[in-house]
């Protein structure tokens, strides 16, 4: 990326079925839906919201090869975007197993992202 024009974070949780990925997605969307940049356009190369660079970083307390990377980018909605997978975030206790939860444990799964918006 070139040119980095803003950085929004967030936090997901998957409280119940330790499922890695909802618990990224629902990082990005907390990053991204409470942000909006009305003039993002105008610093994009042709004024374009294709032209758009959006890095994706998630600090995940599980097995990286467990993330479904493409999911994850579904929730972006312009532009070209990446996502760097890194150790972090946290794996602790629910408290309760839940079956009818899919829980095969009882832990809850915490992730952090970081979504850089530039070009």
């Amino acid at each position: 990326m070139e040119r980095i024009i803003f950085i929004e974070t967030g936090t997901g949780i998957d409280v119940h079925g330790q499922d890695i990925t909802k618990a990224c997605v629902r990082a990005v969307e907390n990053a991204i839906h409470y942000n909006s940049m009305p003039g993002i356009k105008h610093y994009l190369p042709e004024e374009s919201l294709h032209n758009m660079r959006v890095n994706v970083k998630l600090a995940v307390p599980a097995d990286k090869e467990l993330v479904d990377i493409e999911r994850v980018k579904q929730e972006i909605p312009y532009g070209t975007v990446t996502v760097e997978l890194m150790d972090g975030g946290m794996a602790t206790t629910s408290g309760i197993i839940l079956e009818d939860k899919d829980d095969k444990n009882d832990l809850m799964y915490i992730v952090n992202a970081s979504v850089e918006v530039g070009y």
